[in-house]
């Protein structure tokens, strides 16, 4: 099983590493791949040494899956290069998710979708994988109608640079600016640009990845996407509106039933999710699970995932597990 990574030298490329050594990813030949600026890098797997090779040498390298962490517009060019190869590519950017020929997966909600000729498989925005993998149970038993979610957004979801921001700031350091204002100690009302209808491309994916992999239309999404000074991970207050009605105690055994999905969720002990907690772990953590006693059928919940593990890296090698598993590759 030969498996390149492509942007294995930025943030979500060295957790995917981190994750396939953790998981014994079957891999006979790893491919580290970056750009031209990491060609002949070193970097190191399981106690071995591998150099750092360009996109042309890893097409030609030809191998089974293609982990891609590398931005949209690398994916775009490069993807389509070693899907006609042979390779499956799995890929962590925004650019093949809404191309309604591509396969927008997270395993344990739609992986039996996938077939041998997907050659190219998108893999979800991290918010929208943690959200899904607590509506998709709750939307199966009580259809889901209506989902009002604000995130409170890690600064790692930005990459390096806004890491270095929040370090520089924390220290009275002045260095380069990831973000048009200073994070430390404030919140951004912003993830991403924004598009004309006033949303940002962070809560428009929200929107349309929910309903693409709920594989219902008719469910309606409204997002707020803020970027706050914190490092573990993406934190959400998710209002949902069913069409059906709820017993509180019955949506928490369902939760607690999903296989992902770890509830915390006893008031008693201060027991809820928080992005402390949940960095480096490749769960996702529900609680406050209550009734919005505002209006019928409607739940509030508290959804916590570290962004760079299930919201990336993770969720990516699950579905190339699930590839070799059913011999798909």
């Amino acid at each position: 099983m030969k498996v390149a990574v492509v942007g294995a030298t930025g943030m979500v490329g060295e957790v995917m590493l981190e994750v396939l050594a953790e998981r014994n990813f079957p891999i006979t030949e790893l491919i580290p791949v970056a750009s031209e600026k990491s060609v002949g890098k070193e970097l190191n797997y399981k106690g071995k040494t591998y150099k750092v090779v360009g996109l042309q040498t890893a097409v030609d390298m030809r191998p089974d899956i293609a982990l891609f962490s590398a931005g949209g517009e690398t994916s775009l060019a490069w993807a389509p290069k070693f899907a006609e190869v042979g390779t499956t590519v799995i890929d962590n950017s925004s650019a093949w998710r809404m191309d309604p020929s591509k396969k927008l997966i997270v395993p344990e909600i739609n992986a039996s979708e996938l077939i041998a000729n997907d050659k190219i498989i998108a893999n979800p925005n991290c918010s929208t994988i943690q959200m899904v993998m607590a509506l998709a149970p709750l939307h199966k038993k009580y259809n889901v109608k209506r989902v009002i979610v604000s995130t409170y957004q890690s600064i790692t979801g930005t990459g390096v640079k806004a890491v270095q921001q929040l370090e520089n700031e924390y220290a009275g350091v002045k260095g380069e600016m990831a973000y048009h204002y200073p994070i430390h100690r404030n919140a951004i009302p912003q993830c991403d640009v924004f598009e004309e209808n006033g949303y940002t491309k962070e809560e428009m994916k929200l929107v349309r990845e929910t309903q693409k992999i709920l594989n219902d239309k008719s469910i309606a999404v409204t997002a707020t996407a803020i970027r706050i000074p914190v490092v573990g991970g993406h934190s959400e207050a998710v209002n949902v509106e069913f069409t059906n009605d709820f017993d509180v105690n019955d949506v928490r055994t369902i939760l607690h039933n999903t296989p992902g999905v770890t509830v915390q969720d006893n008031l008693d002990t201060k027991s809820y999710p928080m992005p402390i907690y949940a960095q480096g772990k490749d769960d996702v953590f529900v609680g406050r699970i209550r009734r919005d006693e505002s209006q019928p059928n409607t739940l509030n919940m508290w959804i916590v995932a570290d962004n760079l593990r299930k919201g990336a890296a993770t969720n990516t090698i699950q579905i190339a597990e699930y590839l070799v598993a059913n011999k798909l590759v």
